[in-house]
């Protein structure tokens, strides 16, 4: 690691922890050269491999911005599209894999969002499974209603309706 200081190739570990439950690694480091200590802060870098096969570096911001538009005028709010996010990176590097393809994001932004909103659901996986039409829709939600959900908003009772 090159010396931020004097910018000698080389140096020293001196003490490395993990930080961010692994997730990253945190090393303090001695130039040999100038004497100075410096930190640096290792990261596994997760990409997403685009249809076109372009790969980029996973981006939980993206994945925050595509589901907010399927949230829009949902009681969902901020904390919670964050934590989706943070769901949907953990289950990612959970993979293992260094390259994962950008489907393999989609499928686990479904899971949470499901349990987050089933409106918001519907509308991400109409577009993400590229639905054609009314029928695709029906099957969806027969199969909403077919598997229970924790989060899912109450039936509606006698007092409910006219």
């Amino acid at each position: 690691m090159r010396c931020p200081f004097c910018h000698n190739p080389d140096s020293r570990v001196i003490d490395s922890r993990e930080a961010d439950e692994g997730a990253t690694t945190r090393r303090r480091r001695s130039c040999p050269q100038c004497g100075r200590r410096f930190t640096t802060v290792e990261e596994a870098v997760l990409a997403v491999v685009k249809r076109s096969g372009v790969s980029e570096p996973f981006n939980r911001s993206k994945v925050v911005a595509g589901v907010r538009r399927a949230c829009q005028g949902r009681p969902v709010d901020e904390d919670q599209l964050a934590k989706l996010a943070q769901q949907v990176e953990d289950t990612i590097r959970a993979s293992g894999a260094a390259e994962v393809p950008a489907h393999e994001v989609g499928l686990a932004i479904l899971g949470p969002l499901r349990e987050l909103d089933e409106v918001a659901y519907l509308r991400f996986a109409s577009v993400y499974r590229a639905f054609t039409s009314v029928a695709d829709f029906e099957k969806e939600i027969a199969e909403l209603k077919a598997r229970p959900t924790g989060a899912a908003a109450p039936a509606a009772g006698p007092s409910d309706g006219p």
